[in-house]
């Protein structure tokens, strides 16, 4: 569906693509498509045809997997990031076609996907255990979102994934998992002779993501002001590392470096020098011992075994160094509002939501303090 706005003489067209499978929110994208009406309805019809996907590959009845694989992947694959493409292609290649891939869409009925949702969730996993329910709820919401595209082409004549919305809605977010000061200094005392120690210590340190961190060149670093700027992201597809632009809008940001991780830096790019790998301006900061950039899935790796060789801490994932890092500015009474800004969160509020299991505390602080006001103002 796609509908035209006019803002300040320009048109513009706004397209419907359907529902984000890892979010479940709406995506809507708009098209700047000048001042002339015309070539705004013209835009608008191209991107309605576009939508509709290219028609089956073969005439008669029209299966579900052959749907997915030949219409609704490839249409969503013009719209979306390379990393989430890739993610749909697992789900539908793992999850959907090897259980109902072989149903024809006109005799799919929300049995079909009950009982797919119902055996992902007891021994989906590849260990044979379940799926986490978010894992169940995303491949409900790709079968949705296809069926919607088949009612568009007329294939079927209702979406019967909508009745089955309401068993699967998402998981709720749970509390993030952070380890104390004294698990954290633990951790990288431990790790400290590892030879990516470095990138270990400015994850803890800045609460980076671990894409962001595998992305980052020398160019990227500014010793004179003891900052650093985050401008992109390395995330691997199919075990490879591909580089994309850093998540949203406010993920590009610059971090500010305290001295100790100023000079952890400076020691790793000697090494790098001494081991006659590449350290110039343009050059990846994190290299392996090929001289090839570390991939992002190898530090979450390392991370795990060094955990493993540690037997009495806390276990918790890579991505917990950041929830860390978070946890401990704000229980250390810095502004929620920096510590939004330093990890790139698009809002306060989010930062607010993921955190506020730690903000009690400092609220039952302010009663207090709140009542000391008070009762200094009736003794006077």
């Amino acid at each position: 569906m796609a509908y035209i706005i006019e803002r300040k003489d320009r048109f513009y067209v706004v397209a419907y693509d359907g529902l984000d499978p890892l979010t479940g929110r709406e995506r809507r994208r708009w098209h700047p498509a000048g001042r002339d009406r015309h070539d705004a309805e013209t835009m608008a019809a191209r991107i309605e045809r576009d939508a509709a996907g290219s028609a089956p590959l073969r005439g008669g009845p029209v299966h579900l997997g052959e749907f997915l694989v030949d219409t609704w992947l490839p249409t969503k694959r013009r719209h979306v990031r390379a990393s989430t493409a890739y993610r749909y292609t697992w789900f539908v290649d793992r999850y959907i076609n090897p259980a109902i891939g072989h149903v024809p869409l006109r005799r799919l009925r929300a049995d079909h996907l009950d009982g797919l949702y119902d055996q992902l969730a007891t021994t989906g996993g590849r260990d044979g255990t379940g799926l986490a329910p978010k894992t169940v709820h995303e491949v409900h919401i790709i079968v949705r979102s296809a069926l919607d595209l088949a009612r568009r082409r007329q294939l079927v004549d209702t979406n019967v994934a909508q009745a089955t919305n309401a068993r699967h809605k998402r998981q709720t977010r749970t509390v993030p998992r952070s380890w104390h000061a004294a698990e954290l200094a633990s951790f990288l005392g431990s790790a400290k002779n590892h030879r990516l120690y470095p990138a270990l210590h400015l994850t803890a340190c800045t609460g980076m993501r671990r894409g962001e961190v595998a992305g980052l060149r020398w160019s990227d670093l500014d010793r004179a002001n003891q900052r650093l700027s985050t401008s992109r992201t390395l995330q691997s597809l199919a075990g490879q590392p591909v580089e994309f632009p850093v998540k949203t809008r406010t993920s590009r940001r610059c971090i500010d470096l305290d001295d100790a991780t100023i000079d952890v830096l400076a020691r790793w790019r000697r090494r790098l020098s001494r081991e006659g790998l590449p350290h110039g301006a343009d050059d990846w900061m994190f290299l392996n011992t090929t001289g090839r950039h570390v991939n992002p899935e190898s530090l979450s790796q390392l991370f795990n075994r060094l955990q493993r060789s540690m037997p009495d801490l806390t276990r918790i994932r890579f991505h917990d160094l950041r929830h860390t890092h978070a946890s401990l500015l704000i229980m250390d009474g810095v502004p929620v509002k920096v510590v939004s800004e330093r990890l790139g969160h698009a809002n306060v509020a989010f930062t607010i939501h993921t955190y506020q299991h730690l903000l009690p505390g400092m609220s039952a602080a302010a009663a207090q303090q709140f009542a000391a006001l008070l009762a200094a103002a009736h003794s006077r």
